[in-house]
This record gives structure tokens, C-alpha cells and sequence, in this order.
């Protein structure tokens, strides 16, 4: 019984996602998965490439997650989790395609910069 890895990121984000089979237990960081995601919406993005494909309840899937926020973390996992599962079955590749699941989200936060008080707000202008 192996186990697949996958690596997914998401703004600061960066999850490294192991499945192995089991019966769908979920844990990110040592904790329950809806336990560890206070709101629903993010589990189910986090979980969403194992419920298309419907391994939700062949798989167990471990999670460990550092830097970022919820949202970016329940998106690293998604990713890892797709990356995961191409190497359990590597013709879910289309299927993945169509719903987005294997696009590394690019936006990141812009830098500030010099002159400005912040990314794109400037100092006060004073005319006189």
C-alpha cells in the first residue's frame, strides 16, 4: 500500500499532501480537516479534487500546511491533493483540466514600493 504525494501552493501557502487508502479520514496539521477549517466553504475547496473524482471515501488524506491564511492554505491543499491523485490515476489529468484543478493560482501580493506608503497607495499630496 503506497503512499502519494503532492505538493501544492497558494500565495504564502505551501502544503504538502500525502493520500493513502483508507476509509476518507482528513487531517491538516494533526487536526480534523472541518475542525482545523472553521468554515464550510473551505473544506469543500480543500476536499474538492477528491469528492470529482469520487475518491472522497477510498482515500485518507494528510495534510501539512504552513504559512499564509485559511483561504490560501484550503486552495495549496486543493492543489496538492490534484497533484496527488494524478499519480494514483494519471487520466483524471483531464478532467482536473476542466475544472481548474491543477492551475497554480499566480496572484500573489504585490511588493510595496519605495516613495509610496504602500503597494499602490501614495504618501498625502499637499498642494501648498
Amino acid at each position: 500500500m503506497a503512499d502519494f504525494m503532492g505538493t501544492g501552493r497558494r500565495k504564502t501557502s505551501i502544503a504538502r499532501v500525502r493520500l493513502k487508502q483508507g476509509t476518507g479520514k482528513r487531517t491538516v496539521n494533526g487536526r480534523d480537516l472541518d475542525t482545523y477549517f472553521s468554515r464550510l466553504a473551505l473544506s469543500r475547496i480543500a476536499i474538492q479534487p477528491l469528492v470529482s473524482s469520487n475518491n472522497a471515501d477510498k482515500y485518507d488524506l494528510v495534510a501539512n500546511v504552513r504559512g499564509g491564511g485559511l483561504t490560501g492554505q484550503a486552495g495549496a491543499i486543493s492543489l496538492g491533493a490534484a497533484r496527488a491523485l494524478l499519480r494514483v490515476d494519471p487520466t483524471l489529468r483531464g478532467a482536473f483540466g476542466k475544472e481548474g484543478l491543477l492551475t497554480r493560482d499566480a496572484r500573489m501580493k504585490e511588493r510595496k514600493k519605495y516613495g509610496q506608503a504602500a503597494a499602490r497607495k501614495r504618501f498625502q499630496f499637499s498642494k501648498r
